[in-house]
């Protein structure tokens, strides 16, 4: 349930109802917001407490939380929220460009990306260091010196980095070098790894699952929330459907129906989405067209190369055509996107 507070509530009545709250065996989350501070009742047996909750002082009412997703529900929060992390901002009106390669393979490779898609307006560099692959043959990633790379990338251009974490183990040494965590597709129910990374802090990139249904990447969320860290974006990167075509089905549908249901960002992954190179610059426009608050894009100086997923990764010319086709559609929808917008 919410414990809706009057406008002009206290500092002291709100931090009475939090204690008030968790003395009743649940789980407060305060949320502030700009005209009025809501708290989220969480835990079993809620309703019994209403009536007397209603009764504290500054409380304006206490309704039910109806969405099995709690804390993510645009119930308890209406106003969008918005990350940031460094270069990153996404939300609300901005709309945060990652790009970079699938894999960290070399410093060159790294830096040299990096340096090239700032200039073309990406606000935060992605890479894996960590490589989570169906084989166990494949390239697992450079780990911490993966890492280290991605670091002086980021001191050579000052974005923000984005990389995955794929054990609750690695979580402390992750996030040493990133700005942002990312939990893939395939971790999106490892609910062990997700109370992780709520607990870490740092923003994080929750790519929904192959097979997953929107409820479930939002409970998913759930997790992370639920220990204390507000600062979660929703990435679709496509489902697995009977389709052939496409690597995976991109639901561009999911981005406006997650707005109608939750104040989280969406983040769209037009690379995974579709596998095909040729398919990413108008998949990418289009999901700024459905709403989408930031963009995944894989881009490698040499795709016919990459050590992994070449196949739907852009060069470097390719990302700056498509960053001034995304730059159109964001402008025709008054959306500040990437670093040149600002």
């Amino acid at each position: 349930m919410i414990v809706v507070m009057k406008q002009g509530a206290t500092a002291a009545q709100i931090e009475h109802m939090i204690q008030r709250v968790e003395a009743l065996g649940l789980k407060a989350h305060p949320i502030y917001g700009t005209e009025q501070t809501v708290i989220a009742a969480i835990g079993e047996k809620r309703d019994e407490h209403r009536q007397s909750l209603e009764s504290g002082a500054g409380v304006s009412e206490v309704v039910p939380i109806l969405a099995p997703y709690k804390v993510a529900s645009l119930e308890v929060k209406p106003e969008p929220t918005v990350v940031s992390a460094g270069s990153l901002v996404v939300g609300n009106s901005h709309v945060g460009m990652i790009a970079g390669p699938c894999s960290v393979e070399s410093e060159e490779q790294t830096v040299s990306t990096a340096k090239s898609v700032k200039a073309s307006g990406a606000t935060a560099i992605r890479g894996g260091a960590f490589k989570p692959r169906t084989s166990p043959y494949s390239f697992q990633g450079l780990k911490e010196d993966g890492l280290k790379i991605l670091a002086t990338a980021k001191k050579e251009t000052g974005l923000a980095i984005v990389t995955e974490v794929i054990s609750e183990n690695d979580v402390k040494l992750v996030a040493k070098y990133a700005d942002v965590l990312q939990i893939g597709a395939r971790n999106m129910q490892n609910y062990r790894l997700l109370e992780e990374v709520g607990g870490e802090g740092l923003p994080v990139l929750l790519k929904r699952g192959p097979a997953a249904s929107i409820d479930e990447l939002l409970l998913a969320a759930e997790y992370i929330l639920n220990a204390g860290n507000p600062n979660v974006m929703l990435c679709d990167r496509g489902i697995r459907t009977f389709e052939t075509h496409t690597r995976f089905s991109l639901t561009l549908a999911s981005v406006p129906y997650l707005h109608e249901r939750s104040h989280l960002p969406v983040i769209v992954d037009p690379s995974h989405g579709t596998g095909h190179t040729s398919l990413v610059p108008r998949m990418a426009a289009a999901a700024i067209a459905a709403g989408a608050d930031g963009l995944v894009i894989e881009v490698h100086p040499d795709p016919e190369t990459a050590m992994s997923d070449g196949y739907q990764s852009l060069n470097f010319q390719q990302f700056e055509e498509t960053m001034i086709l995304c730059r159109k559609v964001a402008n025709a929808l008054d959306l500040k996107i990437g670093a040149t917008s600002n």
